[in-house]
């Protein structure tokens, strides 16, 4: 496994004693890496002008573009809102993500609150699976959620999709057998949620975060 890049400056986060909401974009397309997921995965010739970087959170590889919506909550431990129980803390922020949903779709929005589903050889695509906390419109996967906990707090780190993620099939070494049709099936191609600001508004009230920090990625 080659060095990858991480996503972002988690040695900062350790240090940030507030509770902090952060709202993040990306330039252009990013594949991300889970945590402990090599990048023997990956077909090198695919790659081409793409950044690769690596989460420090569970889960399998995600394809970030810029019209996703990405939001993290980081909790530093003690803070009212964190919790040493990792599933609580998923279906928390599953919550505030279904609560702001609602109030914009009338599609069921269902936190899925069981146990991580979905075949082992589909993992390697987040999307691909169920996970605690995660959200489903009319069965289909809309937000992803993966968190990174040490002792100083929790990130929770969340993705409502803007568009299909069976892109990210490209840039597999191999495809596993079924994986392509269960991306077509939770493929929710645009979300008719209304203006992005007015969400993430909702998503600082539900959540009662102060004003959130923007970031901007592979400028």
């Amino acid at each position: 496994m080659s060095v990858v890049e991480d996503l972002f400056d988690y040695e900062e986060l350790r240090a940030t004693e507030l509770a902090t909401m952060f709202v993040a974009q990306v330039a252009r397309p990013v594949l991300v890496l889970g945590s402990s997921q090599s990048d023997d995965v990956l077909d090198p010739s695919k790659l081409a002008s793409t950044t690769l970087r690596r989460r420090r959170g569970g889960g399998g590889l995600v394809l970030l573009r810029p019209s996703d919506l990405w939001v993290d909550w980081w909790l530093p431990a003690g803070e009212p809102r964190w919790s040493p129980d990792v599933r609580v803390s998923s279906i928390r922020a599953g919550a505030w993500w279904a609560s702001a949903l609602s109030e914009r779709t009338t599609s069921r929005v269902v936190v899925h609150d069981g146990p991580l589903e979905g075949a082992l050889a589909h993992r390697v695509v987040c999307f691909a699976g169920r996970g605690p906390g995660e959200v489903f419109i009319d069965g289909q996967k809309a937000v992803g959620l993966t968190q990174w906990r040490v002792r100083q707090g929790v990130l929770v780190s969340t993705v409502l999709r803007a568009e299909p993620t069976t892109d990210v099939l490209g840039y597999l070494r191999e495809v596993p057998d079924g994986l392509r049709s269960v991306l077509d099936d939770e493929a929710l191609g645009s979300l008719d949620v209304g203006d992005a600001e007015a969400l993430v508004e909702t998503l600082r009230e539900v959540s009662s975060s102060a004003e959130p920090r923007r970031r901007r990625f592979a400028d």
